[in-house]
C-alpha cells in the first residue's frame, strides 16, 4: 500500500460515507498520490446501502473502479454491509468496520431478521478485520455525526500519508464550527487505529 492501492468505502445512507472517501481522496493527492474516486448513492435518502470507490497510486490512474477481489482496504460503516461487499476483497484484504448495526428497513419492520455473526462471517474468511466502537469515539468528540472522520483516523493509520497532512485536509474541507469535534473524532479513530 505505499505505492497504489483500492479503498471501498459501504455503508449505508447518512453516515457520511461520501464525506469520508473524499477527505481520503484529498488526503492521498495532498501526499503526491493520483486517486481517482466514484460513488454508487443508491437509496440513500431511504437508509439503503451506499458504496464508494478510490483507487491511488504514484503513477496515473485511470479508472475509479475497483474490480472484484483487489480492495485492499474497506472501510465498513456498518457490519452487515461489510458482508454484503465480500466479493470485493481478496485473503490480504483489511477491513475496517464500524461495529454499529444499523437495521435496515426489512429488518427493522418485522419482515426480516438482523443477520447473527457478521464480524465471524469476515474473520472466518481469513481476513484481518479491525473492529471499531465509531458510535461511542464520536459521541466522546462531542458529535455523533463524527463516526466518519473517527472512521478516517482508523483508515489514517493504513495508508502512506502524514499526520499533519490529515489534519490539513479537515480543516480545509470541513466548515470551521465542525472542524475541531472533528478533529477531535479523527484523533480518537488514529488512537484506537493504533
Amino acid at each position: 500500500m505505499q505505492e497504489q492501492g483500492n479503498i471501498h468505502f459501504c455503508g449505508v445512507g447518512g453516515q457520511g460515507i461520501l464525506l469520508a472517501s473524499e477527505l481520503t481522496a484529498y488526503a492521498l493527492l495532498a501526499a503526491g498520490f493520483d486517486a481517482k474516486k466514484s460513488e454508487v448513492h443508491g437509496m440513500a435518502q431511504r437508509g439503503g446501502s451506499v458504496e464508494a470507490h478510490l483507487r491511488f497510486g504514484r503513477t496515473k490512474v485511470y479508472s475509479p473502479l475497483i474490480e472484484p477481489g483487489t480492495v485492499d482496504i474497506m472501510l465498513a460503516f456498518e457490519t452487515m454491509e461489510a458482508v454484503r461487499y465480500l466479493p470485493l476483497l481478496k485473503k490480504e484484504s483489511t477491513v475496517i468496520v464500524n461495529t454499529q448495526q444499523i437495521p435496515p428497513p426489512a429488518v427493522a419492520t418485522g419482515k426480516m431478521t438482523y443477520p447473527d455473526r457478521c464480524l465471524d462471517e469476515l474473520t472466518s474468511r481469513g481476513i484481518s478485520v479491525i473492529p471499531v466502537d465509531a458510535f461511542a469515539i464520536a459521541k466522546q468528540a462531542g458529535n455523533l455525526k463524527a463516526v466518519n472522520v473517527a472512521l478516517v483516523g482508523v483508515l489514517s493509520r493504513l495508508l502512506p500519508v502524514e499526520e499533519a497532512t490529515w489534519i490539513e485536509v479537515i480543516k480545509e474541507r470541513l466548515p470551521a464550527k465542525i472542524v475541531e469535534v472533528n478533529l477531535a473524532a479523527f484523533a480518537a479513530g488514529r488512537k484506537a487505529g493504533e
